[in-house]
């Protein structure tokens, strides 16, 4: 933890409206004009990014490739990247029995930076979906839907675990009488690495969380050590290679769902192997299932419940894989499109899609709906 030490500024910061929504961003979206390559290597001059045009016949012809710095970067109004390599404290957390709310979170986060912390939050809707790669491997896409809110794309270099991409609104968190962007670009990305809410790793493993409409929440108590629905998330993409992996590192904590909120998981592995993970009455429930939106899915009574709109999602997925059994990059961009919040006239809207690579373990991002700019982050 020997970086974390070192961050000696006074913080009060809040994670608010945790894995839901985000308040709205007052300010208007800019267009980048990412095609240019002269804009293009100013930016990087400028900003420490390394940007590229990818030849992938796949992949969209107005594909930038991003290389992370540990600076924050701005990739466009509302999207931002960073790399944060070293220690950030995560064993320590694991081994001193983890977290059952996100009170616990915010109060070992505290012990490490010597800072108050807190946390909120509210609802959201999401879409994923797991395929077949017509070009070799699997991919895995991910809408995130909610208001207008401040993206970011953390690339993680652990000393003890996989490297990893994910991403975190910035708008869960808040410092005090300053503005975020005031503090240190690395300490806002220890602080992030605890707040996930979907990402992939260098193993190709792919995880998303997704909310239930429901009143239940999760709260299991078998005396094993606690872990909470983002710190599940980094869990997982920092210790498992796989689904079953994965499984058998949640079966060996206590699962808190955040917030009270009902969430599942989705996850997808190289190999093609996809899940969603519920938790109904408390127990553990794994349903084999390539598309994941906002109800649950496992047999029983709770099977269906969640939003109207979510079925309209899920209905539109599963029919999109019935019809293509292989997919490219573009076209499971495309089917993330068919679902975003534009289609539904909500106030919502579908802040990023990614398209996850698992065979090259590279992260291909759309923001805003916008699907005609893609930014490509490496795992590796």
């Amino acid at each position: 933890m020997k970086k974390i030490f070192y961050i000696g500024l006074l913080l009060v910061f809040g994670i608010s409206c945790l894995l839901s929504g985000c308040g709205r961003y007052s300010g208007e979206q800019t267009e980048v004009n990412s095609h240019s390559e002269e804009s293009q290597e100013s930016r990087t001059e400028e900003e420490g990014a390394v940007r590229e045009e990818n030849g992938k016949e796949s992949r969209d012809e107005n594909t930038v490739r991003i290389t992370p710095t540990s600076e924050i970067t701005e990739l466009e109004t509302g999207l931002s990247t960073v790399q944060y390599e070293g220690d950030y404290g995560f064993d320590t957390f694991l081994e001193q029995g983890g977290a059952a709310t996100d009170a616990d979170v915010a109060a070992f986060i505290t012990s490490l930076l010597a800072q108050e912390v807190h946390m909120e939050g509210n609802p959201f809707g999401c879409s994923t979906l797991s395929v077949k790669n017509r070009d070799g491997g699997y991919l895995f896409g991910r809408n995130f839907d909610w208001n207008a809110c401040r993206g970011l794309i953390v690339s993680a270099r652990p000393e003890n675990g996989y490297a990893s991409v994910s991403t975190v609104n910035m708008d869960f968190i808040r410092a005090g009488g300053l503005d975020l962007s005031e503090l240190p670009d690395q300490m806002q990305a220890v602080v992030s690495l605890y707040a996930p809410l979907d990402g992939m790793n260098e193993k190709g493993l792919a995880v998303s969380v997704n909310m239930i409409q429901d009143s239940a929440s999760i709260n299991q108590d078998t005396e094993k050590p606690d872990i909470t629905t983002t710190t599940a998330i980094r869990l997982l993409l920092d210790k498992a290679a796989n689904v079953e992996e994965a499984l058998e590192l949640l079966r060996q904590y206590d699962f808190h769902s955040s917030m009270g909120m009902m969430v599942h998981l989705a996850l997808a592995d190289a190999d093609g192997r996809s899940v969603a993970v519920e938790y109904v009455d408390h127990e553990m429930i794994v349903t084999e299932t390539p598309v994941v939106t906002n109800f649950y899915l496992a047999d029983g009574e709770k099977q269906g419940i969640g939003t109207a709109q979510s079925h309209t999602r899920y209905e539109i997925l599963t029919q999109t894989l019935e019809e293509h059994r292989e997919m490219t990059e573009v076209e499971v961009r495309d089917a993330l499109d068919s679902v975003s919040k534009d289609n539904f006239g909500e106030f919502e809207s579908t802040e990023w899609s990614i398209v996850m690579n698992q065979e090259t373990k590279e992260l291909i991002y759309y923001h805003r709906e916008n699907y005609k700019t893609a930014y490509v982050i490496s795992v590796e």
